[in-house]
C-alpha cells in the first residue's frame, strides 16, 4: 500500500498515513520495549503521520497510553510500565479481525464502545514472546494490517534461538556448539539432560552460557565457569522459559551488523565491535540497558573483514525470509573466523543502541531510518508474499 492510496473524501486533502506504535508486552523485555516506543515516537515526522501510541500491559491487556515519551525512559536504573502510562485502568483497545476493516476500537466496562479511526501501519516494537516471536504479526496479517519490520516466519525463527542455528547451518552459516534442553526432556530424565550440557563442556571446555532459548536483551542468561553453578544457571534460564540453549563459549571479538531492507534488496550498515564491558562478566542486561557500556561504531576491521561479515549480515537475513530490519551479532574469532551468534529481527531501537548507531555512521540518521521502515512497510501488503 502507498501513502497515496489513503481514502480521502472528494473535498477533503490526502490524510496522513495513521501509524500505531504498539510496545510493552508480556515478556520479561517490556520495560525495554517501552524505552525503544520512546525514541521511536519521538522520531516519527508528525508533520507527515498521524501517531496513535497503544500499550500492552504485563497481563495482556491493549490500552490507550499517554503520547508521552520523556516518560518511557530509564529512570534510577529501573525500565517504565505500560500501567504507568494508561489512560484507563479498565478500558482496552480492540483491534477487529476484519480486512475489510482496520478501524481501532476503545471499549470500557458500561460505556459505549468508541470508535478511534483506521490505523493504517503498525510499529511493533515489542522485544521478547508475544511481540517479537510471530504472535504480533499473525495477528496483523488476519487483520490486513501492513506493519514494519518481519513477518511470521522469519519472526518465529528469530526469536528461538535453536531453530535459528538450524536455519543457518542449513544455508551454510557457521554456528557455535550448543546443546537444546526441552522441557519434556528436562520432565522425563533431568540427569539424562544434565548430562547433555556436561557432555558439551567435556568437548568443548568451561564456561558455557546457559540461556533461554526464546528470550532477548540478555534477560535470564548465566555465565557458568563450572558444574558448581550449572544447576542455578539452568533454574534462572528456565524461569523466562522452558526451553534452555546452552552454548560453549566462543573466544574471539563481538561484532555485530545492521541490515536494512531498501527498495533494491537487503543491504549491511558498517559493523559495530561490543568491548568486553569492564564492569561486568560479559554483555549482559546491565551493561546493554543500565551501564549503555559503548560499542565502537565502525569497528577497528580490515577492508576484507568489512566486507565478510556485511556479506554474512545479508545472508543470515535472507536465510530467515526476514523483511525490513534485523541485526547480526557475529564472533570473530582467534583463527580470523566469523560465527554468526543470532539475529534479532527488532532489535534495541533506541538512538544509543546499536543498530541505530551503525545506520548513523552509514549514513542514516535515526529519524531518516524511522521514517525508511514506515515507508516500507507501507508499501508492503499482508499475506503470502
Amino acid at each position: 500500500m502507498s501513502t497515496e492510496n489513503l481514502s480521502q473524501s472528494p473535498d477533503q486533502q490526502p490524510r496522513k498515513p495513521r501509524v500505531a506504535v504498539v510496545f510493552g508486552g508480556r515478556s520479561s523485555e517490556h520495560g525495554i520495549s517501552m524505552v525503544t516506543a520512546g525514541a521511536v515516537l519521538r522520531a516519527i515526522d508528525r508533520t507527515k503521520y498521524d501517531v496513535l501510541p497503544i500499550g500492552i500491559t504485563q497481563s495482556g491487556r491493549w490500552v490507550l497510553t499517554a503520547d508521552e515519551p520523556e516518560r518511557m525512559a530509564i529512570t534510577e536504573r529501573r525500565t517504565p510500565n505500560v500501567e504507568e502510562l494508561a489512560e484507563s485502568s479498565e478500558g482496552g483497545v480492540v483491534l477487529p479481525v476484519d480486512p475489510a476493516n482496520r478501524e481501532v476500537v476503545y471499549t470500557e466496562p458500561g460505556s459505549v464502545p468508541k470508535a478511534l479511526g483506521e490505523i493504517d501501519v503498525v510499529f511493533p516494537v515489542l522485544h521478547g514472546p508475544y511481540g517479537e516471536d510471530g504472535t504480533l504479526q499473525g495477528l496483523l496479517e488476519l487483520s490486513g494490517v501492513p506493519y514494519v519490520g518481519a513477518g511470521v516466519l522469519a519472526s518465529a525463527v528469530g526469536q528461538d534461538k535453536e531453530y535459528m542455528k538450524r536455519v543457518f547451518t542449513s544455508f551454510g552459516l557457521k554456528v557455535g556448539p550448543y546443546v537444546v534442553i526441552r522441557p519434556r526432556e528436562w520432565e522425563r530424565d533431568e540427569s539424562a539432560a544434565r548430562k547433555k550440557i556436561i557432555d558439551l563442556a567435556g568437548d568443548h571446555g568451561w564456561p558455557l552460557f546457559v540461556k533461554p532459548a526464546r528470550a532477548g536483551s540478555s534477560i535470564g542468561i548465566t555465565k557458568v565457569e563450572d558444574l558448581s553453578g550449572l544447576d542455578e544457571a539452568i533454574a534462572e534460564a528456565q524461569r523466562h522459559d522452558p526451553k534452555i540453549l546452552v552454548e560453549a563459549a566462543l573466544r574471539g571479538r563481538e561484532i555485530e551488523c545492521g541490515v536494512l531492507e531498501f527498495g533494491d534488496g537487503p543491504r549491511a550498515s558498517v559493523p559495530a565491535e561490543i568491548p568486553p564491558p569492564d564492569a561486568h562478566a560479559y554483555y549482559d542486561f546491565e551493561a546493554k540497558y543500565i551501564d549503555s557500556t559503548p560499542g565502537i561504531v565502525p569497528a577497528p576491521l580490515t577492508p576484507e573483514e568489512t566486507a565478510e561479515v556485511q556479506r554474512l549480515a545479508v545472508d543470515a537475513f535472507e536465510a530467515a525470509s526476514c523483511e525490513g530490519l534485523v541485526r547480526a551479532d557475529f564472533f570473530l574469532t582467534e583463527d580470523g573466523e566469523f560465527v554468526i551468534n543470532e539475529i534479532n529481527t527488532m532489535p534495541g531501537f533506541t538512538p544509543i543502541s546499536m543498530y541505530p548507531q551503525m545506520w548513523q555512521a552509514s549514513g542514516i540518521s535515526y529519524p531518516d531510518l524511522v521514517d525508511r521502515l514506515i515507508e516500507a512497510a507501507l508499501r508492503r501488503s499482508t499475506g503470502l508474499r
